[in-house]
């Protein structure tokens, strides 16, 4: 793990976190099928979809590391597994409470699990300005 820097370059980091405010977008709204979303929601049978949609956010990740911190690619990885995590327990509660888009707490959940990916994103973000910040600075 880099070592944080005293001074983190402000333009790093708007530009990693708007890399991947723009990822989040596209892979959860833009390349996530029906068959995806639906998929990876369902009690059984979702792990094929699940899989192929966390691996296009790994993907995505996969490209910024690389175009900024190579040394940080294996934050793809990590990516992949907490995105998991963050869908398939969402997919959980909405299975255990019968959560349907006609109810205000499917749109809380919505919230919870656009945020939780967002905050990751900020680490991510953070990461990867340091070590770019600190490679400069080197």
């Amino acid at each position: 793990m880099p070592i944080l820097p005293e001074q983190i370059s402000t333009h790093w980091m708007v530009g990693a976190l708007a890399l991947f405010l723009v990822k989040q977008w596209v892979a959860d709204f833009l390349l996530q099928t029906a068959w995806m979303a639906k998929g990876k929601e369902r009690s059984s049978g979702w792990v094929l979809p699940l899989a192929i949609h966390v691996c296009i956010h790994g993907l995505a990740t996969l490209l910024i590391t690389l175009a900024i911190a190579p040394g940080l690619a294996w934050l793809a990885l990590v990516d992949i597994v907490i995105h998991g995590l963050i869908d398939r327990g969402k997919a959980r509660i909405q299975l255990h409470m019968t959560m349907t888009p006609d109810r205000s707490c499917f749109w809380w959940l919505l919230g919870i699990d656009q945020t939780l990916h967002h905050l990751t994103h900020l680490v991510f973000a953070l990461l990867l300005a340091a070590t770019k910040t600190a490679s400069l600075v080197a």
